[in-house]
């Protein structure tokens, strides 16, 4: 029985220009037809109702071609931060942590290597020192092997000094956090603190089960040939059951939506309190102000796990024309998800090939600014 969180809404009412998501349908559809990725899905939900779900395309390629369907899995890579941020909010409002506190507060060994002051905010903020840190094979899929391997990680610059977008380092050590203050594995943590709570069982995974492996999109990227390829490191077991916490979730579009939407309603989801409103209110700030994220190399206005739109001349995306407050998280070369606190809307975009820049910052601005279109 599906007890999904978002009751469905009825676009025509829904303050959402049909004539604007129709030309988004067609811009997704043309791009699939010229094969720049096998398949997409989208959803939009607005004041706690889920008012458009789309999935078209293809799941698989091979050996034989699966299309896509509405209960596909589709990989999450970056948006998996913004549910390992959110599992973080849960304990800090806890009282289990301070965002201020020293990692080493709580994780005595990862003092090593000069380490002993980066503070969690200066990790989950991308200032830590550490972005190509890389943790070792067995710490993928072992507790304690993780634990030892992130607190070897050596610093490439002193902690808070620069914003250099850490791609997977700095989510190993927020995992190996989440399991010294709960005792817990992490991807278990996520799923009983966020997941489970919010009704999206059958919507998000931290750790793929195989009795969900017929539910996936395989990640593709672009072939030499001017086809697609898959993706080797993206396919295999071990990444689809250890879920590298900053890359590795799986997900349907209005799953995210939703996610989004429980953010946008001050902390709850159908009827369900997750978290206060000035626990996100906390969350959801610009952190690290204006200052360049060299990795990006424009502003990036971090939060901590999402960031904002801001006010300076372009931001990786969200989209040109989003409000200033507009928030969300995007996954390398593949997908975007946000929120828009002004008007009520979030909305998920997922594909399954992981296309380059610049490309596909490109498809993204034009995407996020037809939504943005349609909102009055």
């Amino acid at each position: 029985m599906d007890t999904f969180p978002l009751p469905a809404g009825d676009l025509a009412s829904s303050g959402l220009r049909t004539d604007r998501l129709e030309r988004l349908a067609g811009f997704i559809d043309s791009q699939i037809a010229e094969g720049r990725y096998p398949g997409a899905q989208i959803a939009i939900a607005r004041h706690g109702r889920l008012l458009l779900e789309r999935t078209v395309g293809d799941a698989r390629l091979l050996p034989e071609r699966v299309p896509a369907r509405p209960d596909t899995l589709w990989l999450l890579y970056s948006n998996t931060k913004v549910l390992m941020a959110t599992a973080l909010w849960r304990l800090a409002e806890d009282g289990l942590f301070s965002f201020d506190d020293r990692v080493s507060d709580h994780v005595p060994d990862f003092a090593k290597h000069g380490k002993r002051d980066i503070t969690i905010l200066q990790v989950i903020t991308h200032q830590g020192g550490f972005p190509n840190a890389q943790i070792s094979r067995e710490g993928w899929l072992d507790r304690e092997a993780r634990l030892r391997s992130v607190c070897e990680f050596t610093l490439e610059w002193t902690p808070g000094t620069r914003i250099e977008y850490h791609a997977l380092s700095a989510h190993w050590v927020l995992a190996a956090l989440i399991e010294r203050l709960t005792g817990r594995d992490f991807r278990e943590q996520v799923r009983a603190s966020v997941i489970e709570p919010l009704g999206l069982g059958r919507d998000l995974y931290m750790g793929l089960p195989p009795s969900e492996d017929a539910r996936v999109s395989d990640m593709h990227e672009p072939g030499a040939d001017g086809g697609q390829s898959l993706r080797a490191d993206s396919n295999n077991e071990t990444w689809r059951r250890a879920c590298a916490p900053g890359g590795g979730a799986y997900g349907t579009a209005r799953g995210m939506a939703a996610l989004y939407q429980m953010m946008l309603a001050g902390g709850t989801l159908g009827g369900v309190r997750l978290l206060s409103p000035r626990t996100l209110a906390f969350a959801i700030r610009n952190h690290t102000g204006d200052r360049l994220d060299h990795y990006m190399g424009m502003p990036m206005h971090r939060g901590l796990g999402p960031h904002l739109r801001g006010t300076t001349t372009t931001i990786r995306g969200l989209g040109s024309h989003a409000s200033p407050g507009t928030f969300g998280h995007g996954g390398v070369g593949s997908s975007y998800c946000w929120a828009d606190p002004e008007s009520g809307v979030s909305f998920a975009y997922l594909t399954n090939s992981r296309v380059p820049d610049p490309w596909h910052s490109v498809r993204l601005d034009r995407v996020s600014n037809l939504v943005h279109a349609a909102i009055v």
